[in-house]
């Protein structure tokens, strides 16, 4: 199985990028199965139904997200009815969706999928990360051994850590959140496929998806500022993985980076 995870997704521009490049990108790589983490769509914070709708309609199969979820208000009623969102599992009980899924390819093949929020430097009450992604884990195995894994967090640590925690457990864990796409993309000893952070599909000029003058300003005179999405140098990152379908074990991770043509 061939899957493809599309790094955070920011506001208009990188829903855009998304829309222009993802339809050939499945054709030129043969992607099974599309993940895209979308906790940024709607205004660089949270998440809508047209928004979504948009990315559903661009071939993405299912989103994930982040702490960002629950920004926008028609997400309280649009999660439970939506399979295809997937929010952070780690929240107390009695958050409405789900924090992970297991959804069937054409094929009859099976990919379960899973989303925690880390608790370092993070502003949330949250079950414990580890604790709770296994016990998913577990639940899901018991139908496939196709399992992915994003981890939204902070700290570069606790990302890493999940990653060895879950090796050989599940397919890959992916992390998300910092915008940044790292260079370290690797199979674990066990079989599962790593990277610390996928990247930001939205607009390069900017400060990690906002307006540069907007950031500065902020850093420079520490008065509270307005952030607005950047519009400028729309580009796409994501990972592409490949998974042997009988073991769960990841066979390969590439890093993918792409600029939408003006």
């Amino acid at each position: 199985m061939k899957i493809l995870f599309i790094g955070d997704i920011v506001g208009s521009p990188g829903r855009e990028a998304v829309k222009r490049l993802l339809p050939e990108l499945k054709k030129e790589l043969g992607m099974d199965f599309v993940i895209a983490n979308a906790e940024n769509i709607a205004g660089g914070s949270g998440i809508t139904s047209q928004t979504v709708g948009e990315l559903f309609d661009a071939e993405v199969d299912v989103v994930t997200a982040g702490d960002h979820i629950w920004k926008k208000k028609d997400i309280f009623e649009l999660i439970q009815g939506e399979r295809r969102i997937i929010r952070p599992l780690n929240f107390p009980a009695g958050a409405p969706g789900s924090g992970f899924g297991i959804f069937s390819l054409p094929s009859g093949l099976k990919i379960g999928i899973a989303n925690v929020l880390g608790r370092v430097f993070v502003d949330a009450l949250l079950e414990c990360p580890f604790k709770t992604t296994m016990s998913a884990v577990e639940e899901m195995r018991r139908e496939t051994k196709t399992i992915i894994v994003d981890m939204h967090a902070e700290a570069t640590s606790e990302k890493v850590a999940l990653g060895w925690y879950l090796d050989g457990k599940v397919s890959a864990v992916v992390g998300t959140h910092t915008h940044i796409q790292t260079a370290d993309e690797r199979i674990l000893p066990a079989g599962t496929a790593y990277i610390t952070d996928v990247g930001m599909t939205g607009p390069y000029d900017s400060v990690i998806g906002r307006r540069v003058e907007d950031v500065l300003e902020r850093f420079v005179t520490s008065i509270p500022t307005r952030f607005e999405v950047a519009q400028g140098n729309i580009q796409l990152r994501a990972v592409a993985i490949q998974i042997n379908d009988a073991t769960g074990i990841a066979e390969s991770i590439t890093r993918i980076q792409r600029k939408c043509n003006a």
